[in-house]
């Protein structure tokens, strides 16, 4: 097994940030560009991959009393991840994001998943700040 975790600071509120991440028709502003989630019947979901351009069925919980979201492959159980949001004072907030890859074939490597980890996160922050901005203005 092959674990992953990136953090970063945003400036809203968790509920803010949260609402955001979990906004499953919202995921792809947010997600690595060659991810798509589709929801189906909740908590199942399909996640489409452009490059392999395979369908794979998933499982995506939200858990707004934690703040969190898991996820994770359903049938060969080969990959899953969790996102958690915690409030540190001052309107800010601290997202992590986790991945663990239980297969090795499904493990892209350290630095292709900190890259998407980190631009992920960026683009989480950015539409977290459009809507707070949206939401002030």
């Amino acid at each position: 097994m092959t674990e992953y975790e990136r953090s970063r600071t945003m400036p809203a509120q968790p509920e803010q940030v949260f609402d955001q991440a979990a906004n499953i028709d919202q995921m792809s502003d947010w997600l690595p560009a060659e991810l798509h989630v589709h929801a189906e019947e909740p908590p199942a979901v399909t996640v489409h991959e452009d490059r392999s351009d395979e369908d794979t069925s998933a499982l995506l919980r939200a858990r707004r009393d934690q703040m969190r979201l898991e996820w994770g492959t359903r049938d060969q159980g080969a990959y899953a991840g969790w996102l958690q949001v915690a409030g540190i004072g001052s309107g800010a907030s601290e997202v992590t994001v986790h991945l663990s890859f239980f297969d090795e074939g499904h493990d892209p490597g350290e630095r292709a998943v900190g890259d998407a980890l980190d631009g992920s996160l960026r683009r989480l922050e950015e539409q977290v700040r459009l809507r707070v901005d949206h939401a002030a203005g």
